[in-house]
This record gives structure tokens, C-alpha cells and sequence, in this order.
């Protein structure tokens, strides 16, 4: 995370303008072109173009290959049951014959379903809308398979030991009314899966390396199976042990995205541009590395999930009665325990795996909004180095970030961000994240910004809290709450919020 800009870095126009007044996922693209370059970026000509309602779209089936379906092993939850919260494994061990499978089954496969929720199904880490757009394909050195959450299946041809996996995003998968933002969605989820999918592996000691994509991901792709490589992402690479040796792949031109879908083909060429050049930052992007922990080396035993299990188990995003959307918090009526800011600013601080992934995340602001937190004066709070450190005492910001929220409280809506104990923003300046790394920075802080919220997922579940990602804030009127630069533009957000009992019935999926 960084400390604050040098006063070269200010220099932006004023009002950065979105081609739908001050909405922050209709600037983005304005913000990408302003940090290649261009000091008076256009909205693009799609900005306008009649899309689909987003309730009307129906995610495309699973890539899913010829092949047998290998079941999972059962018996997951019960050994996540006997690890108790915060403890990790001891790196070094030997690991079972099925840990990555547990492993895997820990990252991806659902934990509950609730009737009353209209989003479903819930799996340890949060997606938009529950799309889950982010798929994981799971390698022998020969064959590639499918894995399939839901059915806890492997699909697809091969029945050799898995060595390694394939994270890649199908930006197909969220409706096209979300236009360009479909690219922040891949991103984001993908740094969130990273975390989880280390977590995984570190619970059940399987060491691993992860490679960046490469100039060679269009083929990769070709590899997995998939048939129309445009609508997705360019893979990350875990490798179980070792990495296996690179492979030059060849880089024959892709097919173009539909021509009636012309955002989808702006996100396919800033998803391309990932793997060339780092700008003035010396650290190799695509050299593999190892996966790192994904917990924090000190953290306090658990009042709320003793156990692991527990932990994934409570992890949400703020729960509404009757089918209603959005989420709701209950008022603090006594303060919370110091410990809930502490454990939350541990896990922000664990950096992502990948050096490139560190190297990005030094370049983002994370800005804290607090209130009813027992030793924490109420208002903004810069979070650098593990500590928060208060920016500005203001008891109303809560409320002031309510009111530019893109999902108010209505009768079929609720929102709780007022009552919120906690509110963390992840802010960059595109023009810097652009000189130190090129294009690859703009997905790369996206990424990190994912490790880290879910991160303060699992923090908020061990503190009995709901953790809400979110980016319907208006961008201009929030970053003068919070007391951000002209030249900032918000990553990501997340609302930590005290849980309202729904009487809904919860269906428990795990095996």
C-alpha cells in the first residue's frame, strides 16, 4: 500500500468527466485512456448502446470438455472442522495424495444456499451476483479438465495426477449491460480467487508457484478447450511444486468479439496488453513465484468460528429478509472491540503471492471510513504499514457515503452503510500505476485489490461481520468524503457491517 503521492502525481484535470454524470463504473474507461496518456479522454462511442437488461441474461453453459466426471473426495469440511482458526500448517510437511483436491474443493465448491437470498449460491469467496465468472481448469502435464464446483466434479479427459491449474475469467458470463466494467468484474474476482485458492492450499500444505499470462495465453487457452477464446481472460498459472517448464506458445491472431458488442472488444485489447512490458519496474512480470501465505503470521483466536470451517462458513455479504436486495447493518448500540480493526488491517496487509501483484499493490491508497470501533476516533483513516492512521475526525461520513451510494434504501432495497462500523476503499492514480508498469499495472492493482478484500472477507467473518465488495459509489462526491486526490479513481470498496437476523432458512452444501 502507499504512502501519500508525490505532489507531481496531483496534476489531473479537475472534472474527469463520465459520460453518465458522476457514476464510477462509467468512468473507468476514461480513467484506463487519462493514465496511457490522453488528458481529455472521450467516452467511447458504446457508452450509449442499447444493451439487455441485466435480469435477462442467461449465463453461457460450462466450457465443459468430452470426458468422464471425477469426483471430488467427500470429507473437506470435516478436516477444515479439525483446523482451528487462525492456525496454519506448518509448511514442509508431506502432504495427503487428495490434499489438492481438498485444496480445491475448499476454494470453489458451494457452501449453502438460502432460499430467501435472490442471489445463489454461496462459495467461500464473493462474486457479483453469485456469476462466478472466474473458472479454474486443473492439469496432469497432459490433459485438461473442467472443475466443476457445483457438481464437485473434475470433467474432461485424463486421469492423471493433478499438477496444475488454470484461473481464467469468461466475461460473457455477466450480462452485457455491465459494458466495459465486465473486465473490472474478471479482474477483481480473479485476485479474490488467487487468495482463496492460496488459503486453500496452505491449509491442506501444498506448495505451489504462480505464473502471470503471457504472450501465449490465446493458445493456452486453445488448450484448455474453449472454443471462443475472446471471452476470456488470459490465464494465471499455479503450479503444484515446481513450475513446469515454460512453454513458448505460438501468437496467431485471435478472432475478433461479436462487432454488436464493441466494449467486449475494448476489455479483450486491455486484457491482451497485460503481458506487455512493465513499464520502469524492474521486477520480472512473468517469471513464476511461489505462492506466499495468505494469512496473516499473527492474528487472535476467534470468538465467533474457532474452527476453519467455521470461518468460510460465516463468510458473506450482508444478508436482506424476503428476497429483498442489497444489505442491511444494525446499529452498534455498544462499540466494537479494538480487535476488529486490528484483524482487519492484518489481513489488508498480507501482500498478493506474485512479485508484479506486490509491486502494484504498494501503488494503491487504502482509505478507511470508521465509526463504533472501541480506540478508533470516528472518520477517515489512511491504512499504511498495518496501522490506520486518522486523516480527519468526522462522525457523519458514514452517512455522508450513504447518501452517494448507487443502491440507496428503498422499499425492495436496503443499506446499511450509515450503521457500518467499517468502510475500506482501494484508490489509485492511473497516471503513476501507468509510468511504473505500463498497461499491465491497470489489471494488476485490480487483482491485488481483489487478494485484499476477500482478505477482509474472512476478517470480518471471524468478527461475527458480514463484508460487502462493492463499486456503486459515486466516485466524485466519495472521494471528497474521503479526502482523495483529483487524479484518484476508486478500485474497489467493501462494507463491513454488523449481520440483522433474517429468520431464513440457511441450506448447508458442504461436504
Amino acid at each position: 500500500m502507499t504512502a501519500p503521492a508525490e505532489p507531481w502525481t496531483r496534476r489531473a484535470p479537475v472534472d474527469l468527466p463520465g459520460p453518465e454524470g458522476d457514476n464510477s463504473i462509467a468512468r473507468e474507461p476514461l480513467w484506463y485512456a487519462y493514465g496511457a496518456g490522453d488528458d481529455a479522454p472521450e467516452p467511447p462511442p458504446w457508452t450509449w448502446a442499447a444493451t439487455p437488461p441485466p435480469d435477462s441474461h442467461v449465463p453461457p453453459p460450462p466450457p465443459r470438455p468430452a470426458g468422464p466426471a471425477t469426483p471430488l473426495p467427500p470429507g473437506t469440511t470435516d478436516r477444515l472442522s479439525a483446523l482451528p482458526y487462525p492456525h496454519v500448517p506448518a509448511p514442509g510437511g508431506p502432504a495427503s495424495p487428495d490434499a489438492l483436491s481438498h485444496a480445491l474443493t475448499t476454494t470453489f465448491a458451494p457452501l449453502r444456499r438460502e432460499p430467501e437470498n435472490p442471489y445463489n449460491e454461496h462459495r467461500p469467496y464473493a462474486s457479483p451476483r453469485c456469476l462466478f465468472p472466474v473458472h479454474a481448469f486443473v492439469g496432469d502435464g497432459r490433459d485438461w479438465r473442467l472443475l466443476e464446483p457445483t457438481r464437485h466434479t473434475l470433467t474432461g479427459p485424463g486421469t492423471g495426477a493433478p499438477t496444475r491449474i488454470a484461473l481464467t475469467g469468461r466475461y460473457t458470463a455477466i450480462p452485457q449491460a455491465y459494458q466495459w466494467f465486465r473486465g473490472s468484474l474478471v479482474a477483481i474476482e480473479t485476485g479474490m480467487v488467487l487468495r482463496a485458492l492460496s488459503l486453500g492450499l496452505e491449509l491442506f500444505g501444498v506448495p505451489a508457484t504462480l505464473t502471470p499470462p503471457t504472450a501465449g495465453g490465446p493458445e493456452l487457452l486453445r488448450e484448455l478447450g474453449v472454443e471462443q477464446t475472446w471471452e476470456w481472460s488470459l490465464p494465471w498459472l499455479v503450479d503444484v511444486g515446481k513450475p513446469h517448464p515454460s512453454v513458448r506458445r505460438p501468437t496467431e491472431a485471435e478472432p475478433p468479439a461479436p462487432e454488436e458488442d464493441p466494449s467486449l472488444r475494448h476489455v479483450i485489447d486491455v486484457n491482451r496488453s497485460s503481458f506487455r512490458g512493465a513499464g520502469n519496474c524492474a521486477t520480472s512480470h512473468n517469471e513464476p513465484a511461489p505462492v506466499t501465505t495468505a494469512v496473516p503470521p499473527t492474528l487472535p483466536p476467534s470468538p465467533h468460528t474457532p474452527t476453519w470451517s467455521e470461518t468460510l462458513w460465516h463468510r458473506h455479504s450482508g444478508r436482506m429478509p424476503r428476497a429483498l436486495h442489497g444489505m442491511d447493518s444494525a446499529k452498534c448500540l455498544t462499540p466494537l472491540p479494538t480487535r476488529t480493526l486490528t484483524t482487519a488491517l492484518a489481513w489488508l496487509g498480507v501482500p498478493p503471492p506474485h512479485p508484479a501483484l506486490t509491486a502494484a499493490f504498494d501503488e494503491v491508497t487504502v482509505t478507511a471510513v470508521v465509526q463504533h470501533i472501541d480506540g478508533h476516533t470516528p472518520g477517515i483513516h489512511r491504512v499504511h504499514d498495518g496501522t490506520a492512521q486518522l486523516l480527519r475526525r468526522d462522525p457523519t461520513a458514514p452517512a455522508g457515503l450513504e447518501a452517494n451510494y448507487g443502491y440507496g434504501l428503498t422499499p425492495v432495497n436496503g443499506c446499511g452503510i450509515a450503521n457500518a462500523p467499517l468502510t475500506v476503499f482501494f484508490s489509485v492514480r492511473p497516471r503513476a500505476l501507468f509510468a511504473r508498469f505500463g498497461p499491465a499495472g491497470w489489471s494488476a492493482a485490480q487483482h491485488a485489490c481483489g487478494w485484499a478484500v476477500h482478505g477482509l472477507c474472512l476478517a470480518a467473518a471471524a468478527e461475527g461481520l458480514f463484508a460487502r465488495p462493492v463499486r456503486a459509489f459515486k466516485e466524485i462526491q466519495t472521494k471528497e468524503v474521503i479526502g482523495l486526490g483529483e487524479d484518484e479513481t476508486i478500485v474497489l470498496s467493501a462494507v463491513v457491517g454488523v449481520p440483522r437476523e433474517t429468520g431464513g432458512a440457511v441450506l448447508d452444501l458442504r461436504t
